[in-house]
């Protein structure tokens, strides 16, 4: 990579990695909040869901506001709106105020992705690979983050580790302030048209971006975005249910096997993503795209069982797991790249984000409304037929 690739990828690492702090943080914290405010799972699960939708929904307006205002004054704004979010859910003293903290959080979080993505789509020479570090970056923050959020948890109350996890948001926000890149187009462009004018002209727009192909791969995003929510949100309470996960005492402190293994899952997704940015450097991204669909399918069919076998087995899956679904946001990210005009990408990651993080917010509360009413093995059947159905549209962009 050259300087300028270089500086990109440090000013959009840093943001992802602290965008993943707070997102994968938070299911820690859901039995906490279910115990403290004693509230089920399909509450609270709906609650965290509306946040995680909020992500998605901002996006396409975050879309626009890259490709208008520029992504480095977004991102920035991102980083430092999420601190606050995240400072605002300390706060909460029940079920109300966690939702309308976890709103806030989510409204400044839809900022990052459509404006870090677009940036790196305009102004990186070597996309897939810068694709492919951007991912890793975040998933540094991914893994990361739930670590010093269970360490937090063994010592302090949540409150307060929810408090002291807000401050590297305003660090970040200093550091990446300091990295130096050139952005190519929307970057710091001024705009004649009025905000509205613009949106109106995006609506307007948008029938011309969701052809076909880009209509399917929006779709596809959106069931892959349904399995990683429905997986993700209260993977720490599914694996605290199995039998060679017990708790155990150590230095007059319990410890929950299960938050480190959901933590280990995340950090091998460092390795998931790197390998999902180069294989699309090599192969097609839609091959890699339904291998990746494919593969978590099995992976939801096998995780039942292996629970049920024993602690290795278990954490192979697990592991397995954390490679493919963290790999497999770079390969959409390169398929949406490749089915829209370069002019639109702002729009197209916003509206990709949309059903990302939008739409597939839903999957946590099918989650908790399927683990309130039934059991985890029939959610990971639930996941493992999204899987089936996300590889069937794939294969159909393929032919188109």
């Amino acid at each position: 990579m050259d300087a300028n690739d270089r500086g990109v990828v440090k000013f959009t690492a840093l943001a992802h990695a602290l965008f993943h702090t707070y997102e994968l943080s938070i299911p820690l914290l859901i039995g906490v909040w279910m115990a403290e405010f004693d509230a089920s799972a399909a509450l609270v699960g709906t609650v965290v869901g509306a946040g995680y939708a909020l992500v998605g929904l901002g996006a396409p307006v975050s879309g626009v506001l890259s490709d208008r205002l520029g992504s480095r004054q977004l991102i920035s704004l991102s980083m430092v709106g999420m601190g606050s979010g995240f400072a605002l859910v300390s706060l909460a003293d029940g079920v109300v105020v966690l939702g309308a903290a976890m709103l806030v959080w989510g409204a400044f979080a839809s900022l990052y992705h459509p404006a870090g993505l677009s940036l790196i789509s305009r102004s990186a020479e070597e996309r897939g690979t810068v694709f492919a570090y951007h991912g890793a970056g975040g998933n540094v923050g991914t893994a990361a983050g739930p670590l010093v959020t269970a360490l937090l948890l063994l010592s302090v109350d949540w409150q307060v580790a929810v408090g002291l996890l807000a401050v590297p948001a305003f660090v970040a926000a200093l550091l990446g302030s300091r990295v130096e890149f050139d952005a190519v187009g929307g970057d710091g462009a001024s705009a004649s048209t009025s905000l509205g004018a613009e949106l109106r002209q995006t609506a307007a727009e948008s029938r011309a971006l969701f052809g076909a192909a880009f209509t399917v791969a929006f779709v596809a995003v959106l069931l892959y975005g349904t399995y990683y929510r429905g997986l993700l949100t209260f993977l720490p309470d599914v694996l605290a249910e199995s039998p060679s996960l017990v708790p155990v005492d150590l230095f007059g402190r319990e410890i929950d096997p299960a938050q480190y293994v959901y933590t280990g899952l995340l950090t091998v997704g460092i390795g998931g993503q790197y390998a999902g940015g180069r294989l699309t450097d090599r192969v097609p991204s839609t091959t890699a795209f339904v291998a990746a669909f494919a593969t978590l399918a099995v992976l939801a069919v096998a995780f039942p069982v292996a629970r049920t076998v024993g602690v290795v087995p278990l954490v192979a899956v697990c592991l397995a797991l954390g490679v493919v679904v963290y790999g497999t946001a770079p390969i959409y990210q390169v398929v949406i790249a490749e089915h829209a005009a370069a002019d639109a990408h702002g729009r197209s990651y916003g509206f990709t984000y949309l059903a990302m993080f939008g739409v597939g917010a839903a999957g946590a509360s099918v989650a908790g409304v399927v683990l309130t009413h039934a059991t985890s093995g029939v959610l990971f059947g639930v996941l493992g037929a999204v899987a089936t159905v996300g590889c069937g549209f794939v294969l159909w962009l393929r032919r188109l």
